[in-house]
């Protein structure tokens, strides 16, 4: 696992929702390596450990990458408090495993829910209008990134609890609607732990290889600490994988559920 840390320029930075932020950092050696579904670790000012924060989006070409984030805690705070022109600490990029890739050509769908939709924007760049997007909140308020999916050429559902944007209802029902009239070749997730339980049952049932980005928390990050382990399926026999280092990203039918 390649990585590098230092100290990047904030370049960009919008508030997009309540307690939720969007930072376009300059970290041009990073963006020339990251992957889709990889994370950045950043170093909180007057905290001891970093808080893992996934990439959004990736553009080698002006050798920045885009995070969101919502504020958690004090140290996810204490970063939001960054600003403009100011540099933020970071470990990048970490994951021994992001999200596969197929043909661009290739029917995907990326499954969001709340913040753990941010990552499907760098696939949703990647596949364009071979990419459906859905992604699902609790209400229109927190609902981010629409105009940014829209914006790739993917096709956006939005799903909102009580109905206040979108479909009213979970993004289960908006998936079992999609497949009812065409099978992805792929599905890509990431969020909750009983979303991504749900979603597999439906990929099972319908035979469509799935990507699962699994939501831990996190110590050091690279694969030097237990806190981040998880139960998967090696050779056929259960193994305690770090999400840091094995993942953050597994194909489903590797996870114990």
């Amino acid at each position: 696992m390649r990585y590098t840390q230092g100290k990047y320029l904030i370049i960009n930075k919008k508030a997009i929702a309540k307690g939720i932020f969007d930072f376009t950092i300059l970290c041009k050696e990073v963006a020339e390596i990251a992957k889709p579904g990889q994370f950045v670790h950043i170093l909180a000012g007057g905290h001891t450990l970093r808080r893992p924060v996934s990439i959004a989006s990736i553009n080698p070409e002006k050798g920045t990458i885009r995070i969101i984030f919502e504020v958690r805690g004090k140290g996810t705070e204490e970063i939001s408090r960054l600003n403009i022109n100011e540099m933020i600490d970071m470990i990048a990029p970490l994951g021994g495993r992001g999200f596969k890739l197929l043909d661009k050509e290739k029917k995907a769908v990326c499954i969001g829910g709340g913040i753990g939709t941010p990552p499907m924007l760098a696939l949703a760049e990647y596949y364009q209008e071979n990419a459906t997007v859905i992604s699902g909140f609790k209400n229109s308020s927190i609902a981010i990134l629409q105009k940014d999916f829209a914006d790739t050429g993917a096709n956006t559902i939005l799903c909102t609890d009580d109905g206040s944007a979108g479909k009213k209802g979970f993004v289960t029902e908006a998936l079992k609607e999609y497949i009812a009239n065409e099978k992805p070749d792929i599905i890509y997730a990431c969020g909750p732990h009983p979303m991504l339980k749900a979603i597999v049952m439906i990929s099972q049932e319908n035979n469509i290889e799935t990507q699962v980005s699994l939501e831990e928390r996190m110590g050091c990050g690279v694969g030097a600490c237990l806190v981040c382990a998880c139960k998967t399926v090696r050779n056929g026999e259960e193994y305690m994988a770090h999400v840091c280092q094995d993942g953050p990203v597994f194909d489903s039918k590797e996870v114990i559920w």
